[in-house]
């Protein structure tokens, strides 16, 4: 009995018209498209998430160049792959047909700079046309060198209507059942702009269904054959930190709707809520600090909670800590003292520190004057030292802080006014 071969292998793409989605790089009048039909091929990053269409893209780029095609994954490779690469692409120029070569790398973002740098001198010689596949920002993870060689092609997750394209194509095979519409929306979703996925859960549908003899899918079979794996997220990548940069932002913004958005998004896919404990703590001190100190507190409280409760009960907790962040009052003062303090340190010598303000634990340190002239604050009027100077010698005070005018910090501020106006009038 012959085996048929993946239900993505059999739906790939043939001629460019076949394509799903990228319609912003591949529609009549775009970028690739009109160097698909010039003739002339040219290297380029093929960037965007998972399952979108770079390795298709690439292998149609092939075809339409009549080039050798040469793939390559930078997870696996390494400088013996590209040095058999660029013995193929000579052996293919100076063959009786005078093929053009093209070297596909995928997750080329794996490379590190001198096996990238290792493509540069037959990138410029025109051996052969590279073309470099990456889920990560090319900015950040491809050589300037390469980068500057090579057009960059943004790549979009597929939306919900060429998802549905592609379900279609599917069922066109008899590859999957029917789906009631609730579980064809519960597919869509999962699949999250990802072909590979949507595919990859079709053929799954499509043995279970068979071996049931099932003709319709609905939500509640999809949910007991697929379960846990219908969360939608992903959890690495450069997704991950853009998701929480939004919830971030959205606490930073004040909008705990958004916020409360954001954070489910992150535990819907799968986060490890301590992770996002974490980073509750941090926006508690970064971005709400003693504007509203009890902000900290209940982001640990929070933390504890879920400690002790666990998933799910736990993370109404977190929910509850999120929508105090964002209503809280706002102020990144001490986050900005925190970070002038260590330029500055960073940038100064090592001051000695001033002898009234050394310890002075033995005899011998008091006979060398250290801790001499020391004033105790308690013992002064307000418990205040008016006049005293805490910083090493010749350091005027910079001013690292400088409070808000929003929740706590209006009266810290009005504190720190009047007890410099005492040093003032002490120095004076």
């Amino acid at each position: 009995m012959s085996t048929l071969p993946p239900l993505a292998e059999r739906l790939r793409p043939r001629r460019l018209a076949e394509v799903i989605g990228q319609r912003q790089i591949l529609g009549e009048g775009m970028a690739l498209r009109i160097a698909f039909e010039s003739g002339q091929p040219h290297s380029c990053i093929l960037w965007g998430p998972p399952g979108v269409g770079k390795t298709t893209i690439a292998r149609l780029m092939a075809d339409a160049f009549d080039a050798q095609f040469i793939a390559m994954s930078a997870v696996l490779g390494g400088v013996k792959e590209i040095r058999e690469a660029v013995e193929r692409a000579e052996a293919a120029r100076e063959g009786l047909q005078a093929q053009r070569t093209l070297v596909f790398v995928d997750e080329v973002h794996r490379f590190n700079k001198s096996q990238q740098d290792a493509f540069l001198p037959h990138v410029e010689s025109g051996l052969f046309t590279f073309i470099g596949a990456t889920t990560e920002n090319p900015s950040f993870e491809v050589n300037s060198a390469l980068l500057s060689r090579a057009a960059v092609y943004v790549l979009q997750p597929l939306n919900e209507d060429d998802l549905r394209e592609l379900v279609s194509r599917a069922q066109a095979l008899q590859a999957v059942p029917e789906f009631s519409p609730e579980a064809l929306q519960r597919v869509v979703s999962y699949a999250d702009g990802d072909a590979r996925r949507l595919l990859n859960t079709l053929e799954t549908l499509g043995v279970a269904a068979a071996r049931e003899k099932r003709d319709v899918v609905d939500e509640a079979w999809l949910q007991k054959v697929l379960g846990e794996r219908l969360r939608r997220y992903d959890k690495g990548g450069e997704q991950f930190y853009d998701t929480i940069s939004a919830l971030h932002k959205s606490v930073r913004g004040s909008d705990p709707d958004a916020a409360l958005y954001w954070l489910v998004r992150m535990l819907d896919g799968g986060v490890e809520p301590r992770y996002l404990a974490r980073r509750l703590i941090r926006m508690a001190s970064e971005d709400i600090g003693l504007a509203d100190p009890r902000a900290l507190r209940l982001a640990l409280d929070a933390a504890e909670v879920y400690e002790r409760l666990g998933s799910p009960e736990g993370e109404l907790t977190l929910a509850q800590c999120v929508v105090y962040l964002a209503i809280a009052p706002k102020s990144n003062a001490v986050y900005q003292a925190y970070n002038q303090a260590r330029a500055f340190v960073r940038n100064d010598g090592t001051r000695p520190v001033p002898m009234h303000l050394r310890n002075a634990p033995t005899r011998l340190m008091k006979d060398l004057d250290y801790g001499k002239g020391y004033r105790y604050a308690h013992d002064e009027p307000d418990g205040f030292a008016a006049g005293e100077n805490y910083f090493p010698e010749n350091v005027q005070n910079p001013g690292f802080y400088q409070p808000v005018e929003r929740g706590l910090e209006i009266k810290i501020a009005e504190k720190l006014r009047l007890l410099r106006e005492k040093n003032e009038q002490a120095r004076s």
